[in-house]
């Protein structure tokens, strides 16, 4: 009997000290705590609980912050509250699972003696080790297509942002310029060196979203403001969708936790950082949908709406930055996904493992500019995507890797089901639900709606459309209007070097439009006046 405690207590001290394995170029053994060392470490060399809730905060708001008054605009406002709400603790739930998931396969590895020091372990990696190969396929298609579409949806956001305080260049344009930019995350090695971005970019959505709730208080409602929402099928579970994407983010949960130092610490942590993540997000999408009501539904983002101020280019601007550190979040598991399979994950070179990762970028650029539907994209990843990769697939998996008795008498407080929802019952009950409710509601409904919405851009906009619902440009003024020469006795001679001087003097008073061009009416002027 004794023995078996012994034995017991021993398995517990084996979960008790996961530890995170490091790359060996962010961190060297035995280190000395030099100044040099200590400063990189509050900067660059992140893997604390609080680095973890920042990390899910930030992926959590992202751009999404400026399409829920979108999404409000169609689900309605009692409607908008109460999805967000439920979804954030439904997301909330299939994220521990995530966790329990991890620290099981983690502990089975490293009682094979499992050396993780130059390997990130990622979620498809986790289904291989507890569920088989095809698990792992379905796990590893669902999760790269989806980070390859939420980083394609922050390059987007990142054009439709910059646009609104620089329209010299169209979308298109801005985004060439910052797919360019963005491309520099290759440079950073992994989710431990994100650490001081991951507090600014914490700091600069909560400035945004509380600019958001406080100008648009302040605004007041625009005149003859109409909130009719919920008016069509199609737009509501749209709009449900958006919501269900926006609290999906932890596809990524996996690579976080490895990240850390103590991972079995990471379960509490995303339930934190759901409910801070709702201080921002339902003060704003509120205030923006009370202050502008419809007008939301052709402006998928929020600040195409507000006046331009000094506090909105600071919001703009500060979101392009937090954009730019989410786009990273979403493609770094794209990089280790790409250098396992060239073979280059465990080199210690950090500039060729960046040289190796460039590739994953270009396809992300492509996409950004053929499908540049800011809002709708969303609600079609969260529908078709991420009800998959965060909710159906965690849920079906935490069932089957603990399905047998044998597999539950685990003697680890971390897989035991928590006693608040009725242990392994409760436990059950919730994921069958979670399965049910995703696959009919957010996949099923969801889905033929946002296709719907997607298809309608479509054929509103077409394909590598220049500038997704930009203002219409100024018309350039009627020939009626245009400074016309004199009545003189030369200005009627056709080509009469004076009436030609006349008119070329009163061209280069006006401001030049794109077309027509100013020739079309010299000869026009010409025709008018001949013999």
């Amino acid at each position: 009997m004794g023995s078996s405690t012994n034995m017991v207590g021993g398995e517990e001290k084996v979960v008790e000290t996961v530890m995170v394995g490091r790359y060996v170029e962010m961190e060297q053994e035995g280190e000395g705590k030099t100044v040099k060392s200590r400063l990189s470490g509050l900067l660059w060399h992140g893997g604390s609980a609080y680095d973890a809730c920042d990390f899910d905060e930030i992926i959590y708001v992202a751009q999404v912050l400026l399409t829920l008054p979108y999404s409000f605009s169609q689900l309605g406002m009692m409607s908008g509250i109460l999805f967000q709400l439920f979804y954030g603790l439904l997301g909330s739930w299939t994220a521990y699972l995530i966790s329990i998931l991890y620290l099981e396969y983690r502990t089975r590895k490293e009682r094979d003696k499992v050396d993780f020091r130059n390997h990130v372990i990622q979620w498809f990696e986790v289904l291989d080790g507890l569920l088989g190969k095809h698990w792992r396929n379905v796990g590893l298609a669902f999760n790269c297509t989806f980070l390859l579409f939420g980083s394609v949806i922050q390059l987007i956001a990142c054009a439709s942002n910059i646009y609104y305080v620089n329209d010299k260049f169209d979308k298109r344009t801005w985004t060439y310029i910052f797919g360019a930019c963005c491309a520099t995350t290759v440079f950073i090695p992994s989710f431990h060196n994100y650490r001081i971005w991951s507090f600014l970019g914490l700091v600069m959505t909560t400035y945004t979203a509380w600019y958001l709730t406080i100008a648009s208080l302040l605004h007041g409602q625009v005149e003859g403001v109409k909130h009719s929402g919920p008016t069509k099928m199609v737009l509501y579970f749209t709009g449900a969708t958006n919501i269900l994407y926006t609290f999906g983010g932890h596809a990524v949960t996996v690579e976080i936790m490895h990240a850390m130092w103590r991972p079995q610490k990471f379960k509490a942590i995303y339930l934190l950082a759901t409910l801070y993540v709702l201080t921002l997000t339902l003060p704003s999408a509120a205030s923006v949908y009370w202050a502008f009501g419809d007008a939301l539904l052709t402006h998928s983002n929020a600040l195409a709406l507000l006046p331009r101020t000094p506090f909105r280019d600071a919001a703009v601007v500060l979101m392009l930055v937090h954009q730019f550190i989410t786009f990273g979040f979403a493609c770094t598991p794209l990089y280790f996904v790409w250098e396992k399979l060239i073979g280059l994950h465990d080199c210690r070179s950090l500039c060729k493992r960046a040289a190796a990762r460039l590739p994953v970028v270009v396809p992300v650029w492509f996409l950004a500019i053929i499908f540049p539907f800011f809002g709708p994209i969303n609600s079609a990843v969260g529908s078709l995507l991420v009800s998959f990769t965060v909710y159906i697939i965690p849920a079906l998996a935490h069932m089957v890797t603990f399905r047998s008795a044998h597999a539950r008498e685990v003697p680890t407080r971390f897989i035991r089901a928590p006693k608040f929802v009725g242990r392994w019952i409760g436990t059950y009950t919730i994921n069958a639900f979670v399965v049910g409710w995703v696959l009919v509601v957010g996949f099923g409904f969801g889905g033929w709606a946002s296709i719907t919405n997607f298809v309608r851009q479509i054929d509103t906009f077409g394909l590598f459309t220049k500038c997704y619902q930009c203002p219409p440009p100024l018309l350039p003024p009627s020939p009626s209007a245009l400074p016309f020469p004199s009545n003189s006795p030369t200005s009627s001679m056709p080509f009469s070097s004076n009436a030609h001087n006349s008119t070329a003097q009163a061209f280069t008073n006006i401001s030049p439009a794109p077309s027509p061009s100013p020739s079309h009416f010299v000869h026009r002027h010409h025709h008018r006046h001949g013999p």
